[in-house]
């Protein structure tokens, strides 16, 4: 900053150092300066000059820096704001264009930056070197989920080895040791199998581990383990294997009858014709043991989610008679009036016995509703996730937003279902479902359920029975350990190697390690 006065002393003028700014210029009367007229001029002096001293400081800082300080001061704008607006008009522009096959896109953002050093790209011709990296890495992210959603679909049907030996060497052990091949139960407890004052629990299952869990787990958190009988049902070739468990195996106090498929004496081909007709039709067979892969429909537009529930539905379990042999209890079991019915991808948590008591009004089929809950991925299903509502009979004989109810623990009150037509309702749909070529749905055994329970499902609370355990990773565990049955259905189940570390142990502290055949087929090591 500079003072300059004139020779006359009539003006004094401040300015910039650099000569360039006048700050101000004071002109002085030509004859004389009273005290009064500089007391005042050196006054508004003081008052000025932090100011000034200021705004030189920031000029000098600017040439000295090559950059502008404080952009709002006296004006001067900022140019990030338009930079940033630039660029913006420059993505849209690309947005719609296609990235050429035959541009060179870098593998990453180290030879992107020296590229752009060494070709002087333009921004336009940035943001499509931009467009292309980001699309190849979605393609190679979606790409990379579909091969695991395949691999894990291949894993989850397939019997684990620990597993299959287990089921062998049981199945060895029946035909060589008498004592594996006692009578269950005992004669004297014979006459319990069809007493309606025990809990009557029934489960279908070829997987001895599984079932040796779900007995285990019910008989454990029983208040009264001496009033359970557990009806244990499994196809002709497990049975040997899932006998000799239970017999060399006891769970005292409760009763254990194990029945293969082949003694029931109700199950005939005239009783059953078109389970009979899903298991041996051609097109059927191919559809759920042939390459999975070909009716998957692996397009660009294709999700994840979607193609997951694609395999899923092509799983071979869905025809067998043990998944569909829950539509026949009333029958199976004459003279039972109420039972519940488990899946053996569930785990007992609490005594059950108060569901004997709970009121179905009237209505055969107690079950938790999946269309609320806190879960939205698990809890929101309603027929639309289960039908396809573009086929005319469904179009017109359904409604796409009735709730959806869950297999896997259910109270059946036999006496009222043997009053209904829920098993020629359930058969006629299977028919019609055939004849359409699978049209009108494509997952398992719920889809003819829901239909052929409508109007004789009653909610229950939905603590008695937790579900997702098998496909939603994020579950809440204090939600897990508060409910009475947490269902793994899924994908992930605890017994293969694709289950979730964190909700296996839930499960896994039923398996008996300690037992020989479990520590000689190695499970789950």
């Amino acid at each position: 900053m500079q003072l300059h006065f004139s020779p006359s002393m009539r003006s004094v003028t401040i300015s910039s150092s650099n000569g360039f700014i006048d700050l101000m210029k004071i002109k002085v009367a030509a004859r004389h300066i009273s005290y009064r007229t500089l007391f005042h001029t050196f006054l508004i002096l003081a008052f000025l000059l932090p100011f000034v001293f200021i705004l030189t400081a920031l000029v000098t800082l600017e040439d000295c820096l090559g950059r502008r300080l404080g952009p709002k001061l006296l004006g001067r704008g900022d140019d990030s704001g338009k930079l940033v607006k630039d660029f913006y008009k420059i993505l849209n522009q690309v947005n719609p264009e296609e990235v050429s096959h035959d541009l060179q896109i870098p593998d990453n953002f180290t030879q992107l930056v020296s590229e752009m050093k060494s070709n002087k790209y333009s921004a336009k011709d940035f943001a499509i070197i931009l467009k292309g990296m980001m699309e190849r890495s979605e393609r190679e992210i979606r790409e990379s989920k579909l091969q695991e959603l395949m691999n894990k679909h291949f894993a989850a049907s397939s019997v684990p080895k620990g597993i299959h030996c287990l089921s062998l060497r049981l199945t060895d052990e029946y035909s060589s040791n008498a004592h594996a091949r006692r009578q269950l139960p005992s004669p004297e407890f014979l006459p319990v199998l069809s007493d309606n004052s025990y809990y009557h629990f029934i489960l279908s299952t070829d997987n001895i581990l599984a079932a040796a869990v779900v007995v285990t787990s019910a008989v454990q958190s029983s208040l009264t383990p001496e009033k359970i009988v557990f009806h244990v049902i499994t196809d002709k070739k497990t049975y040997a294997g899932m006998h000799s468990w239970f017999a060399l195996n006891p769970i005292s106090p409760a009763i254990i009858e194990v029945k293969g498929v082949h003694q029931f004496d109700w199950l005939t081909r005239d009783n059953v014709p078109v389970l009979e007709a899903v298991e041996n039709h051609n097109g059927i067979r191919n559809y759920y043991h042939g390459n999975h892969i070909s009716g998957t429909n692996v397009g660009d537009t294709v999700t994840p989610r979607s193609f997951a529930s694609k395999l899923q539905a092509r799983s071979p379990k869905y025809i067998s008679l043990l998944n569909h042999l829950r539509i026949y209890l009333p029958e199976l079991f004459p003279n039972l009036e109420k039972v519940v019915f488990l899946d053996d991808d569930v785990v007992i948590q609490r005594d059950l016995s108060p569901l004997w008591e709970v009121d179905l009004g009237g209505k055969v089929n107690g079950a938790v509703e999946t269309c609320k809950g806190e879960d939205s991925w698990v809890m929101s299903k309603r027929f639309r996730n289960y039908f396809n509502f573009s086929h005319p009979l469904v179009a017109k004989s359904l409604d796409p937003n009735e709730c959806a109810w869950a297999y896997g623990m259910n109270v059946f009150d036999l006496h009222a279902w043997r009053l209904t037509n829920i098993r020629e309702t359930y058969h006629l749909w299977l028919k019609e479902n055939l004849r359409s070529n699978l049209t009108l749905w494509k997952l398992g055994t719920l889809p003819p359920a829901l239909i052929a329970f409508r109007g004789h499902v009653q909610g229950i609370d939905p603590t008695w029975h937790m579900l997702g355990l098998g496909y939603q990773k994020k579950t809440n565990i204090e939600s897990v350990k508060k409910a009475a049955v947490i269902h793994y259905n899924g994908q992930s189940k605890p017994w293969l190697q694709i289950g979730y570390e964190h909700l296996r142990p839930f499960w896994s502290k039923y398996v008996n390690y300690s037992n020989e055949f479990v520590k000689n087929c190695h499970i789950l090591e």
